[in-house]
């Protein structure tokens, strides 16, 4: 996550905080996500064969059950990696939230105005968090 090399330091040192709070995390969903997608392929790829290649004569019902668990457990690893990136958007904002709320040098009005904008889209938490960051240090100053 380390692609903020055009801002201003202020907020980099913010960002490296908040990336603290969240890195095992992260680190925990990508590896679902990584291990995920192959288990999927490879299981949706040799089911499709045996179902649609192989003479049903042929077909092992045990050789199915094993590609269907390993689907399974790819389907199961990439709901997990979702599931943890939910977490690191709650953790995020609820970060942010505090942050803002903490702020010594921000006005009340701005920061009710980017609490409102933060509950509105959690998604965009990040760049209107370093918005704040701009405008607090702008009144600061």
């Amino acid at each position: 996550m380390q692609i903020w090399t055009d801002m201003p330091n202020f907020v980099k040192r913010e960002l490296e905080q908040l990336e603290e709070k969240i890195s095992p995390i992260t680190k925990k969903a990508a590896r679902y996500i990584f291990w995920s997608t192959p288990l999927i392929i490879l299981s949706l790829i040799n089911l499709m064969t045996l179902f649609f290649t192989v003479p049903d004569q042929e077909t092992s019902p045990l050789a199915i059950f094993i590609y269907a668990i390993i689907g399974a457990l790819g389907f199961a690893l990439s709901k997990e990696g979702k599931h943890q990136q939910q977490e690191i958007q709650k953790i995020s904002t609820a970060y942010i939230k505090e942050r803002i709320k903490k702020s010594q040098w921000a006005s009340d009005h701005l920061k009710s105005r980017y609490k409102v904008l933060i509950n509105e889209n959690p998604r965009k938490a990040i760049p209107y968090f370093i918005q704040f960051l701009k405008e607090e240090k702008r009144d600061w100053q």
